[in-house]
């Protein structure tokens, strides 16, 4: 499954906004970006952390829009009861795939430096992830998902031009198309993630 750090990093602010009414989608993610450091650097344990943050991720991050959009063309082929099950699985494997990395970040410093609004429906937050004696500076954009103004939600990042998303698409494209397109391999596939 995803083995990519940087994606687990970067989505993991993504579970930090409990400030769901903010309307202007920079606001949020400066917001997210705030919480993230008073989480990431405080005393709790590892455990208390994953569970905080895995509660603020239903809230703040597009999970279901996020699922559907990995399956492709796929999805039109489920039916009801495989739809059920894979956004119960997806939702699991969406978020251990990055609480369980939070160990490897302590204070991570990301600026907001502009946004741009697409249409109605989109608006991408630019920001910086600021250079660290250990890592070059990376830029990356946020794509919120605004059709509700009042509840703004995270779909996508774009890390230095590669979609997060897409690259979720690609790989479990890959799974299906190895095996006839059959759902329940991307199923057991899930699953051996969650439960490892």
């Amino acid at each position: 499954m995803i083995k990519l750090k940087l994606f687990s990093f970067v989505l993991l602010f993504s579970f930090l906004s409990n400030s769901l009414i903010a309307k202007e989608p920079s606001k949020l993610i400066s917001e997210i970006v705030n919480e993230a450091s008073i989480i990431l650097s405080s005393t709790d344990p590892v455990e208390s952390k994953i569970i905080k943050l895995n509660n603020i991720a239903e809230l703040s991050v597009d999970i279901n829009g996020i699922g559907m959009y990995t399956l492709g063309k796929y999805r039109n082929s489920l039916n009801e009861n495989q739809k059920i099950k894979y956004k119960k699985l997806f939702k699991s494997y969406f978020l251990k795939s990055f609480s369980s990395r939070l160990v490897d970040y302590s204070d991570p410093k990301i600026s907001v430096i502009s946004e741009k609004k697409l249409n109605e429906k989109y608006t991408i937050v630019n920001t910086i992830l600021e250079e660290t004696s250990k890592n070059p500076e990376i830029k990356i954009d946020w794509r919120i998902y605004t059709k509700n103004p009042e509840r703004p939600l995270i779909r996508d990042l774009i890390v230095e031009g590669l979609s997060l998303a897409r690259t979720q698409k690609e790989e479990f494209k890959s799974i299906l198309q190895n095996n006839d397109g059959d759902i329940n391999y991307l199923f057991k596939s899930l699953e051996e993630y969650i439960i490892k």
